[in-house]
């Protein structure tokens, strides 16, 4: 009989992991929905970078990086950020779980895939392609605080606040110009999008 391989089938339970669980969610949110927002601003980014700033990042890399960014929370859930970033040791031990993590989906992987999709899971974070991912799952996260707070949802306030500082803090053109013509369009309702 031939060997079969989980990989695909374990990342199809990112849908079952839920964030935000320290806060009250009008809606909830999973990691293969926020995901894919991730890679699609991410992109957007990318395309932005190299069209209005002159830059030559790989937009479609840096979806497909946004893709994954998230995939090892299948194995190990989402870690809320207050806990996450509460020490450095427990930082540090969750960056550790984090690579064990990435190595499980590894092992679910053909040995002729494995280098392709350790590419994926292990991206060089402190590159300028690993710092539009980051941006762009702070700007996600942004998103659904202004999501809740437009559902009557005051819990996401001081969140709201923290990560539009961490935003800001990062000082990248790109995410500015998206701030400038981007952000608008989600405080706004249906028939006003229209």
């Amino acid at each position: 009989m031939e060997k079969t391989f989980n990989f695909f089938a374990f990342l199809s339970r990112m849908k079952h992991i839920t964030r935000w669980g320290l806060m009250r969610n009008t809606n909830t949110e999973n990691i293969q929905e926020h995901s894919l927002q991730v890679a699609m601003i991410a992109h957007g980014l990318a395309v932005i970078s190299n069209t209005c700033f002159g830059n030559n990042i790989n937009a479609e890399r840096v979806a497909l990086l946004a893709i994954y960014h998230d995939s090892n929370e299948a194995v190990i859930g989402d870690m809320p950020t207050p806990i996450k970033y509460f020490s450095p040791s427990i930082r540090n031990a969750y960056k550790d779980l984090e690579d064990v993590s990435k190595m499980k989906l590894l092992s679910m992987l053909p040995d002729e895939l494995m280098a392709v999709y350790k590419d994926i899971l292990f991206y060089d974070e402190s590159s300028y392609e690993g710092k539009i991912v980051k941006a762009a799952d702070r700007i996600s996260a942004y998103i659904k605080c202004i999501e809740e707070e437009k559902a009557g949802n005051s819990e996401f306030k001081k969140a709201a606040e923290a990560t539009l500082k961490k935003i800001q803090d990062m000082k990248m053109p790109e995410v500015e110009y998206f701030f400038r013509h981007f952000m608008p369009g989600f405080r706004l309702t249906l028939d006003e999008l229209n």
